[in-house]
């Protein structure tokens, strides 16, 4: 049997949340290649003989390196063993899986991509929101406000927000200079927005505002997603005991 690497999709951290093909592959992995932000619940869903190894490189705490996350995944996979290389939310959306894709190409070894559930899909669900609606929001655009420096927020492009429902993840702590980026792109001041924390989670956290109203919103634990919307209207939030929707009309609340 040709040697073969699992490039896997955790999704939000809600284990029932799993794809079907995810769990069989974790349930029979010799060795699962982990991100910090995979939850310690679908951990548990590991076979108990695997070796189970964390490789995250969240900002600031970078245990390994790029190309010795590589060089596992080959060598485990050489030696015969089933391996499954673990990642939060969908492996194609703002990680290192074209890097990982490339190596292993490179070594002659063959790899499957099992798609996940992505925070943007988990947190419109419990928003209770459609990403995309007749009449005002023809598109989804997929962003991120991550650049690894302290208090620096990614540039956007200008006008994309104009029809668009924009998720935004790893928005960072700095909601005032992601405010002014949006408004720079073209968004409406009035626009809503909604900040989840902790995705599909026992203790998600969610908060509602909107554009203009941002910079003054609550700093929410990481990880979390912003999803600016059109279609994400105050009056179709409910509350429920894990998701917390707080409602603010101005700043000075």
């Amino acid at each position: 049997m040709n040697p073969i690497v699992y490039l896997v999709g955790a999704g939000p951290g809600d284990p029932d949340l799993l794809t079907l093909k995810a769990l069989r592959l974790l349930q029979r992995a010799d060795v699962v290649l982990h991100d910090d932000l995979v939850s310690p619940e679908i951990l548990q869903l590991v076979h108990p003989a695997a070796l189970i190894q964390n490789v995250g490189k969240r900002c600031g705490r970078k245990r390994i390196t790029q190309e010795e996350i590589h060089t596992r995944m080959i060598d485990a996979a050489q030696k015969g063993q089933t391996v499954v290389r673990l990642q939060g939310g969908d492996p194609s959306l703002f990680g290192r899986t074209g890097e990982e894709m490339k190596a292993l190409r490179e070594a002659g070894i063959d790899f499957e991509v099992v798609p996940g559930i992505t925070a943007a899909f988990a947190a419109a669900a419990s928003a209770k929101i459609s990403l995309t609606e007749r009449n005002l929001a023809s598109k989804v655009i997929f962003l991120t406000a991550h650049t690894c420096h302290k208090d620096a927020v990614a540039e956007f492009e200008s006008g994309i927000s104009s029809g668009a429902t924009l998720a935004i993840y790893m928005p960072g702590q700095d909601y005032a200079s992601l405010q002014e980026k949006l408004l720079k792109s073209g968004a409406d001041p009035a626009t809503p927005c909604i900040i989840t924390s902790r995705v599909s989670m026992p203790d998600e956290d969610s908060y509602s505002t909107i554009i203009g109203e941002l910079a003054c919103a609550p700093r929410a634990i990481a990880p979390s997603i912003l999803l600016v919307a059109r279609c994400a209207l105050p009056n179709r939030f409910q509350r429920t005991t894990i998701h917390r929707i707080i409602l603010q009309s101005n700043c000075a609340r």
